[in-house]
């Protein structure tokens, strides 16, 4: 499934203007879904209609979809039926998140509505909802499932958790999303915001780590960055991630050679079946460059988790093999190159047999 980036707005707590800046901006970085929260209808239907009919054809004139996080009480004030979404369809929208839950049946209905509005589901339960839901014969094209975030700091996810919902929406083909937070954005639904993360561990954690972390699960289809506004570095950062495959940041020695370099950064890299416990291997390098010498340097220290190595030449057929070290070692016969950055660890165990990765030099 094609994954997106996505952001979020809200158009009840912020500036026309503002907004509309954000969305030209993060569309220039590859964003290109909007979750755009309606908790409040100030001024009445009317009102209502025209700031987010208008928000809403701006946001599609830049390539966005945009799906509406609708409160329940939005429903009785703008007396809008669940059974007609009409409303929704007259804003513009591409489709609504619900927060409430039904019997299964009428989640079902809802996703043959006449107007091809997706309907997307809160995933943060770990029950049989969405089994439920498929049981009545739903649309599922257009079933859509979305995590929550969550404003208070110790209120996130824990990861075993968000893994275990995940997959009960995942292993049915539905599209799944989840959030991140910028460190700079301060704007979201609720007076409290320490951060708008799906999971906890993630919510002082850089927004593109976050993100490749996110995908690396192989769990979730869309990132959406939960707060606003995110700066143009966050956005440039989370727009430059590597949806399909894990791509490390590095330092690299400045002892590397040339030919370790084009080693590590300038190769697709694809880790061996028969997995080691001790180190990821690249071996199709040492293929491609069985001809080339590399004599010994910087392979006097105790190798640790995360460190780039490459074979020297006294390491006979294993020669310019690259490989990153699991475990803590020491051998001669490898050259320290570089080393993944630290915020990035999290991302070793998603490595499995057969994973491709690639690496950019920060």
């Amino acid at each position: 499934m094609r994954r997106k980036l996505g952001i979020s707005i809200y158009p009840d707590h912020s500036d026309p203007a503002q907004d509309r800046a954000y969305l030209e901006l993060a569309a220039r970085h590859g964003f290109e879904r909007i979750f755009m929260s309606m908790l409040e209808v100030a001024g009445g239907r009317d009102a209502a209609v025209a700031k987010f009919r208008d928000i809403i054809a701006f946001a599609h004139g830049l390539g966005y979809e945009v799906v509406l996080d609708v409160a329940p009480n939005i429903f009785d004030e703008l007396g809008v039926s669940y059974d007609d979404l009409g409303f929704f369809h007259e804003l513009g929208a591409d489709g609504i998140r619900l927060d409430t839950g039904f019997d299964g049946r009428r989640e079902a209905l809802l996703t043959y509505n006449p107007y091809g509005l997706a309907i997307e589901l809160n995933m943060s339960s770990d029950v049989a909802y969405v089994d439920n839901i498929l049981s009545y014969q739903a649309n599922q094209p257009f079933l859509y499932g979305c995590h929550n975030f969550y404003p208070q700091e110790g209120t996130g996810l824990p990861y075993d958790f968000f893994v275990s919902c995940s997959r009960r929406f995942k292993e049915k083909g539905l599209r799944t999303a989840a959030f991140v937070s910028c460190a700079q954005g301060t704007l979201g639904p609720w007076p409290v915001n320490d951060g708008l993360p799906t999971l906890e561990m993630h919510r002082h954690m850089p927004a593109d780590v976050a993100a490749k972390h996110l995908f690396a699960t192989g769990l979730i289809d869309d990132v959406i960055i939960g707060n606003a506004y995110a700066s143009e570095t966050e956005l440039a950062a989370v727009g430059s991630v590597d949806r399909y495959q894990t791509r490390f940041a590095v330092e690299l020695e400045p002892g590397a050679s040339e030919l370790e370099r084009a080693i590590v950064l300038d190769e697709q890299h694809e880790r061996r079946g028969d997995i080691s416990a001790r180190v990821i291997r690249s071996t199709e390098v040492r293929v491609k460059y069985r001809g080339e010498a590399n004599p010994p340097h910087d392979n006097d220290v105790e190798l640790q988790p995360g460190d780039i190595v490459v074979g020297n030449d006294d390491f006979g057929n294993y020669k310019n093999e690259l490989q990153v070290v699991l475990e803590p070692h020491r051998d001669a016969r490898k050259n320290r190159v570089g080393r993944i950055v630290p915020e990035e660890l999290v991302l070793l165990p998603f490595i499995k047999p057969w994973s491709k990765f690639r690496f950019t030099e920060r």
